[in-house]
């Protein structure tokens, strides 16, 4: 849990600053759950810069609560947090400050998203909250205002907590909290779960990532995983004391979140999923007569191939469908190898390529729809589908045939700059689950939309 805040002061010399106004937004990491924003009557005069600042004046103060006065508010959002402010150290200085005047030890962590921003987010030209959410293309209201400011930050964490693939900040959290998840049983850990897409992430007593998965319904799967009797799902019940997990939406966002994370965390029950999925690649070449033929090889990622699989078996029945609704050439498919005509042609469902009855521009042509359409080979593209709210779009951004990652944007936000999509998206490798996963997708399944880069203006 988060304490995600903001802090208007007096100004003035070091350690004499009052606090002028305070939004703290409590967060769960996925969705603000409580709020408190107040002006404070800092009993002290208001610096003439910050007046200009932030628009708030002594007037405005006259009969604002004073520190000790909303106090006990301030510890009750903030228990079991983690504080969380843009400069943190300033915030949290002063927050400090206050509470010794009164007497009171508050002790929190906490964290810098100006700290976090340059390590996860870098190449920007300035990380100051305003002109960085500007570049991130994220909404923001009543700027030097601490409510406006404090939501800005908000917005600003969620897109750093979906960029931090090694999950630091979220097992941080989970150290911090320890005593809360050791004496949370499975079933209250299944009612904090959502019915929604996502990943999910099992942690021990350690706060260290010990399995990840993906599921359409977080709920529903945890549920299973918590009342499997298998050998893998005891040990699991066993070692599990917290689970922490990532709306995504989309459940292409979702897979390849998966993919990614397995690889680059290595959970020890993931054993299974951090090798390479798909063995077998589909590829194409020209023969003798000109026609264009398919061939399935071990998969090779120095070799440019249409798509992946996982089996032969699946590798044939795919070939199967290809062939039937393109109307190719099973021996030019590689399904049969007889050397008359096909058997298809027999029953006339093949044009003839097999015997060069056809012409193989215009097999070729056929067979070149099903490349095109399945293949993302030299293609840059954005692919746009559900977001975590009903207000976001998620996007994957493919680039010269090369998967270079996901992001979130809000509806807000125009399509119209091709560096800030770029900057709001989280690396990822380009490996060949990551390929197939895409190819599969968008084989298989619907998407929002997919955009072509050049059609997005610069």
């Amino acid at each position: 849990m988060y304490a995600i805040l903001d802090i208007e002061t007096t100004g003035g010399k070091y350690n004499e600053e009052g606090i002028t106004e305070i939004a703290i937004y409590r967060f769960d990491g996925h969705q603000v759950v409580d709020q408190f924003i107040s002006l404070v009557n800092p009993e002290r005069p208001i610096q003439a810069f910050v007046v200009g600042l932030t628009g708030i004046n002594n007037d405005m103060l006259r009969n604002a609560p004073k520190f000790y006065e909303v106090a006990k508010r301030i510890i009750e959002i903030t228990q079991d947090c983690v504080i969380v402010a843009h400069n943190a150290q300033f915030d949290y200085r002063i927050l400090s400050l206050e509470f010794d005047r009164l007497g009171y030890d508050f002790d929190r962590k906490s964290l810098c998203t100006v700290a976090l921003s340059q390590e996860l987010l870098p190449g920007h030209a300035s990380y100051s909250l305003g002109k960085l959410v500007k570049a991130l293309g994220i909404p923001m209201t009543d700027r030097h205002r601490a409510s406006g400011d404090a939501l800005a930050t908000v917005k600003l964490f969620k897109m750093l907590l979906a960029k931090d693939t090694e999950k630091t900040i979220v097992q941080a959290s989970v150290r911090a909290n320890p005593k809360r998840v050791i004496d949370t049983k499975l079933k209250n850990i299944i009612k904090e779960m959502p019915s929604e897409c996502g990943v999910y992430y099992m942690h021990n007593v350690n706060g260290s990532i010990i399995y990840i998965g993906k599921s359409k319904n977080i709920k529903k799967r945890i549920t299973q995983h918590f009342t499997g009797d298998n050998r893998k799902s005891k040990k699991i019940q066993n070692d599990v004391v917290a689970v922490t997990f990532e709306k995504t939406g989309s459940e292409l966002v979702a897979l390849l979140k998966e993919n990614e994370e397995i690889k680059r965390n290595k959970p020890i029950y993931n054993r299974a999923l951090r090798r390479t999925k798909y063995k077998i690649q589909l590829g194409h070449f020209l023969d003798d007569d000109g026609y264009i033929n398919f061939k399935l090889d071990k998969a090779d990622g120095r070799k440019k191939g249409i798509t992946t699989y996982s089996s032969i078996a699946s590798a044939k029945s795919h070939l199967e469908k290809i062939t039937e609704t393109y109307t190719l050439c099973s021996n030019k498919t590689g399904l049969t190898s007889s050397k008359g005509n096909c058997f298809a042609y027999t029953i006339k469902k093949c044009e003839g390529a097999c015997i060069q009855i056809e012409a193989p521009e215009a097999y070729n042509k056929r067979a070149n729809n099903f490349i095109k359409r399945y293949s993302y080979e030299n293609k840059s593209m954005f692919i746009i589908d559900r977001g975590r709210e009903v207000d976001e779009r998620s996007v994957v951004l493919i680039e010269d045939g090369i998967f270079r990652g996901i992001g979130f944007y809000n509806l807000n936000f125009q399509l119209n700059n091709i560096e800030i999509l770029k900057s709001i998206i989280t690396q990822m490798d380009n490996n060949r689950d990551a390929q197939h996963i895409i190819q599969s997708y968008l084989r298989t399944k619907k998407v929002k939309k997919v955009i072509p880069i050049e059609e997005i203006a610069t």
